[in-house]
């Protein structure tokens, strides 16, 4: 028996990087995973591979920056399973740059698709979880607690997210819904990887972020995906309100 049989779990953003992880480990664990992403082509290819492994996974295409994308995603995913037990909050992207060279246009971005999307997905899904005392996963970062050079909009989305974990938290414990979130450091994704490739010499830079993490190594997405899995699961039954660092020790200082 898997830890999630018969949950039904919509992960946002899980066409690559963390949530493809999550979404892998979530269906080995006997989950129904709707991959909801805009980006259809690895969306669909992150569902067929799950598919061949012998789990279970439907692509939805959403885009979390529009509301009614977001609606549609969850009522689709509700009318087809009958269900939704779990919400992992994953869409997201980084803009490396301070206040002055950051536009307006892209703080705007920023903290729609790294904030705001969590708050309306949460909102729409609030009915379905509240019938299945469900859970909500939210996919912070430990620079929303410690900082990042150059990153003041990134930085402050996910530290927005952490207090918005646990005010939703607190709101709907009585509804018997767990909020809580996971704080990555270095997490191997496309994202990191792009940003790898344009250093002078990305194999020197990749020990370096290596070297961040005193365990020594980067982030798998599927380690990331395990935290999510024991917040997501009935081992995690008393855990609510909680902000998971998941960083092989970056945050223990020196």
């Amino acid at each position: 028996m898997g830890r999630l049989d018969g949950k039904v779990a919509l992960i946002t953003g899980a066409g690559k990087g963390i949530g493809e992880g999550c979404a892998r480990v979530f269906a080995a664990e006997g989950a129904v995973v709707v991959i909801a992403d805009i980006d259809a082509e690895n969306g669909a290819r992150v569902a067929a591979a799950i598919g061949e492994g012998g789990g279970r996974a439907i692509y939805q295409h959403t885009d979390v920056t529009r509301a009614a994308s977001i609606r549609e995603a969850i009522e689709t995913t509700v009318t087809r399973e009958g269900h939704l037990d779990i919400l992992l909050n994953n869409a997201g992207t980084h803009i490396p740059k301070g206040a002055e060279a950051l536009s307006e246009d892209e703080w705007d971005f920023l903290l729609t698709l790294n904030l705001k999307s969590a708050f309306l997905t949460t909102k729409y899904a609030l009915p379905a979880l509240r019938a299945s005392r469900g859970v909500i996963i939210n996919m912070s970062s430990l620079v929303g607690l410690v900082g990042q050079a150059n990153s003041v909009a990134y930085c402050a989305s996910k530290g927005g997210l952490i207090a918005m974990t646990k005010a939703l938290a607190l709101d709907h414990a009585g509804d018997g819904i767990r909020v809580n979130c996971i704080l990555p450091a270095g997490v191997r994704t496309p994202l990191l990887q792009h940003w790898l490739d344009q250093q002078p010499d990305p194999a020197a830079t990749q020990r370096e972020v290596d070297g961040w993490h005193p365990l020594g190594w980067t982030a798998s997405p599927e380690e990331i995906g395990r935290a999510a899995l024991f917040l997501a699961s009935a081992d995690a039954s008393f855990v609510t309100g909680v902000a998971l660092p998941v960083d092989g020790g970056t945050s223990l200082g020196y």
